[in-house]
């Protein structure tokens, strides 16, 4: 099984991914955990992204498709992947769809958390204060809301026309909205 977890910053996408590797063995690919491994680890890689990471801005399509593409064949070992905060454009989701393709599989479903604007807030005030990331900035949030909907939301029509986008309630504690995945998931 190969799902994307889609959703604004703050949604839970992360958080839930999480769960469902618990739960299923699947392996997460979060380009955001990554990079941010990256950045941490001094690599060069890291200091190039560190400063567009840190002001909310997206890192290029070639160095996030090249870092999934690496790590495919664990997901081949574990029964499938769950990509998290990846595809953020159309252009990525396109070329996951062939990478994918080229392995003889594909994304299977697309579940996107639904969640309201205030809460995302919140939620990212939280997450600041607790995991002390730079990019959770207010105005790193800020702009990072401003890409979701300039270029991200623009997938939501592209995994419609797939037939493959699930709507799901991302309000609320996180065993319910993980309770709401299972059943999209129809598990």
């Amino acid at each position: 099984m190969n799902l994307v977890m889609f959703g604004p910053p703050g949604a839970g996408k992360g958080t839930q991914a999480k769960r469902l590797v618990a739960d299923y063995g699947w392996l997460q690919l979060s380009t955001g955990d990554m990079l941010r491994a990256s950045i941490a680890a001094g690599t060069e890689l890291g200091r190039k992204v560190k400063g567009i990471m840190d002001r909310g801005d997206l890192v290029s399509d070639d160095i996030v498709i090249a870092l999934i593409e690496e790590r495919l064949p664990e997901a081949d070992i574990a029964g499938g992947a769950i990509f998290d905060g990846f595809p953020r454009t159309v252009a990525q989701a396109e070329a996951l769809d062939e990478l994918l393709q080229s392995r003889g599989t594909q994304i299977d479903t697309v579940l996107r958390l639904v969640v309201d604007q205030d809460e995302l807030v919140t939620r990212m005030e939280k997450r600041a204060a607790e995991e002390g990331r730079a990019d959770d900035t207010v105005e790193a949030f800020k702009v990072r809301l401003e890409n979701y909907n300039a270029q991200t939301a623009p997938l939501i029509p592209y995994y419609e026309g797939q037939g493959k986008l699930s709507d799901v309630d991302g309000m609320g504690e996180m065993d319910e909205v993980a309770a709401r995945i299972a059943a999209a998931l129809g598990q």
